[in-house]
């Protein structure tokens, strides 16, 4: 006999574990499958542990700038296994959460690979063991994984994936970064401020492709000033593998290809969706270049059958993952919840300094034939950025001139990751200039700037 369940969920990342969380609060017998361990990848081995080496480089960058403060901090040094330590113990920290999580809410774990063998049916297999589930409805969040350079296939040696990058036995000389997204500048940042000698190579025009224009260039400069070495519109040839190193063919703007050695590389080109073997194609589930196609209520064109989070495509972010999960829930559960809308999900880059953003760029609200009015507010003219010795960056805001509407922010500079949310609720809630404008910021704090930032794009900014 099968296991009976409301729901059954296959893969237990941001997206899959909130959604069982939510579930059981609305009284659903829930169970959730996962082959490694709980948490997923965001948990286990992205957000949450590259952020605790991104702190460490942080503060060790602080030592070696203690003179500014007016400290002294001398023969400055670092253990990298105990370094490498502190990120895992904190990603054990959280695995062990997400377990009592699941314990709190009574959702059902089973360890093993699952695979959808029916409508309704989902068969896991661990070793020699088979356990049979059953469910009405079934939702895939199975995440996604590094995608591999196609002539040169991560060997955790000398070129390495995120997940090799955030265990490394030993400290890389001389780094070459492989793509320049969010991943690729994050352990460029990390690297750099470590001591290594970094070189991202992005085929692309501008780093951080993604982002605004004007946030690229100042990132280009920001991180030239720091000592990487940037390398837009240039392609890779071969990569090789060696005893000492890497052996890299790279084909520069000008077409003119250089061979050059590095200690190690990272790639950092992309992901690949976690579609294959879970029973998609016997089902009839459609999918768009391995993505599952769902509609913005995560349901797919099979009945039963949903999908959140990385296996549905862009943007590939843990936090869109979760408010995914809590939407399908809440619809499975004959709920009436908002459907996603991609428009206010916010992007975070946590290298020094930071990025964020939400909404459109200045570039793509023109495409979409808004006239603009368009602020920007520089971190030097706020006093607690000049206190905080992090006076470098800016606040720009995007806004439609006809209505009013906050089309997109985005932010360079010391914190943004965490002043961002102020935007993306506003957006949210179809704030318009006026309210932003009638808003009181404390003082002194960095998310004045926002305000300044919002009158600016209307002539009236104050400090500048």
């Amino acid at each position: 006999m099968a296991d009976a369940f409301d729901l059954v969920i296959l893969g237990s990342g941001p997206g899959g574990y909130v959604a069982a969380i939510r579930a059981a609060q609305l009284g659903l017998k829930t169970a959730i499958v996962e082959r490694e361990r709980l948490g997923g990848i965001c948990l286990n081995w992205g957000c949450i542990p590259t952020k605790a080496l991104l702190r460490t480089s942080e503060i060790y960058h602080y030592m070696q700038h203690a003179a500014d403060y007016g400290l002294s901090a001398d023969n400055v040094g670092f253990d990298l296994t105990k370094v490498v330590e502190r990120s895992r113990k904190v990603a054990g920290q959280l695995n062990a959460g997400v377990k009592g999580l699941m314990k709190k809410n009574k959702v059902t774990v089973f360890e093993g690979v699952g695979t959808i063998t029916a409508a309704g049916k989902v068969t896991v297999k661990q070793g020699d063991k088979t356990t049979d589930l059953e469910a009405k409805n079934i939702i895939i969040a199975t995440g996604a994984r590094a995608r591999d350079l196609p002539f040169a296939k991560a060997d955790g040696a000398r070129i390495w994936t995120y997940r090799h990058a955030m265990v490394p036995t030993e400290m890389p000389t001389k780094l070459l970064v492989i793509g320049s997204g969010a991943i690729g500048v994050e352990f460029a940042s990390f690297y750099n401020d470590m001591g290594a000698d970094v070189t991202i190579v992005e085929m692309l025009p501008r780093i951080l492709p993604v982002e605004d224009e004007e946030v690229s260039a100042f990132m280009d400069k920001a991180l030239t000033k720091q000592g990487i070495k940037l390398r837009t519109a240039t392609g890779l040839e071969t990569l090789d593998a060696t005893a000492k190193g890497v052996t890299a063919k790279i084909k520069g703007k000008d077409g003119t290809v250089t061979t050059e050695e590095f200690s190690h590389a990272i790639v950092a080109i992309g992901i690949v969706p976690n579609t294959e073997n879970i029973g998609l194609e016997a089902l009839g589930v459609e999918t768009d270049r391995g993505h599952i196609k769902t509609d913005g209520y995560g349901a797919t064109n099979v009945p039963g059958i949903w999908a959140i989070g990385d296996v549905t495509g862009a943007p590939w972010l843990a936090h869109k993952a979760s408010h995914e999960g809590v939407i399908a829930v809440e619809k499975i559960a004959d709920g009436h919840p908002h459907a996603m809308d991609k428009g206010n999900i916010p992007g975070c880059t946590y290298s020094r300094p930071q990025v964020a953003s939400v909404g459109l760029t200045e570039a793509k609200a023109k495409e979409a034939g808004y006239e603009l009015k368009v602020g920007k507010f520089p971190f030097i003219g706020n006093g607690k950025a000049i206190a905080l010795g992090e006076a470098e960056g800016f606040v720009k805001t995007v806004f439609d001139a006809k209505t009013g509407e906050l089309l997109g922010a985005h932010m360079v500079g010391a914190e943004v990751t965490e002043l961002i949310q102020g935007y993306v609720v506003a957006r949210q809630l179809e704030t318009t200039e006026a309210e932003l404008m009638e808003t009181v910021f404390a003082h002194p704090t960095l998310s004045e700037m926002m305000h300044e930032s919002v009158l600016g794009a209307y002539g009236r900014a104050l400090h500048i």
